[in-house]
């Protein structure tokens, strides 16, 4: 929960002049309030737009909801779902991001699909039960055309604002095994899914990090804020 209207046209003007054409698929995905400010923004650039949740219904009396069909008409092209916190603060379960998964591929748009570990559960060993729960309610809600759309991001819950960082072993772990549970759907699905690493990721480690053979990118919080890091991550990309 960052941004104001200043601070915003000031990070995406440095955001977009530091692009220069990068080969990498960039976004930004912003609290619902600021999204006509990058639908005016960011039009016409290499640089798309999401929203950072959305609600599992269509339409409806559910005040404070943000529909998927409402962020599309906002230009949004990804939205994020089951973010750790959204789980953790908010009680979402993994049937709702599944849920809420569906009907972002409903309005066309790309969800990105968090899951992720607490320091409990990784202690316990329990890390790739847990993924493979949370990463299970999505793919047995779609079919296999619906996966082939999802972004998938791996976020350890213990990495997330602490300055800790999986080591590039311990996240391409988690990786390859997300990458196999897709293959068990759909081998094309493994080959087209982005895996994105979301614990911390920074200029400092993002080469290294994106070096591993199934990380495919980042779902980057803090160093978002800064267009020149955030800009060193898609270089690293």
């Amino acid at each position: 929960m960052n941004g104001s209207r200043a601070n915003n046209a000031s990070l995406l003007a440095g955001i977009v002049a530091g692009l220069d054409k990068a080969r990498a698929t960039c976004a930004v995905c912003v609290p619902a309030p600021y999204l006509q400010q990058c639908f005016e923004t960011l039009a016409g650039t290499q640089l798309a737009w999401g929203g950072q949740d959305v609600s599992s219904h269509a339409s409806g009396a559910y005040t404070g909801e943000v529909a998927a069909s409402m962020l599309a008409d906002f230009g949004c092209r990804y939205v994020i779902v089951g973010h750790s916190e959204r789980r953790a603060y908010h009680g979402e379960s993994d049937e709702l991001v599944a849920q809420k998964t569906q009907a972002a591929l409903d309005a066309g748009l790309t969800p990105i699909v968090c899951v992720g570990e607490t320091l409990d559960e990784r202690e316990a060993g329990e890390t790739n039960i847990v993924v493979n729960r949370q990463l299970s309610a999505v793919l047995e809600l779609l079919d296999e055309a619906a996966i082939e759309r999802i972004v998938v991001a791996y976020e350890p819950v213990w990495a997330i604002g602490t300055g800790k960082t999986a080591t590039p072993a311990m996240a391409q772990e988690v990786h390859a095994q997300l990458r196999s549970q897709l293959r068990e759907r759909s081998a094309q699905a493994a080959e087209k899914v982005a895996i994105l690493y979301g614990g911390s990721m920074k200029p400092d480690n993002a080469l290294e990090l994106m070096a591993q053979g199934d990380i495919d990118g980042g779902l980057i919080g803090g160093a978002a804020l800064k267009a020149a890091d955030f800009l060193a991550i898609i270089a690293a990309a």
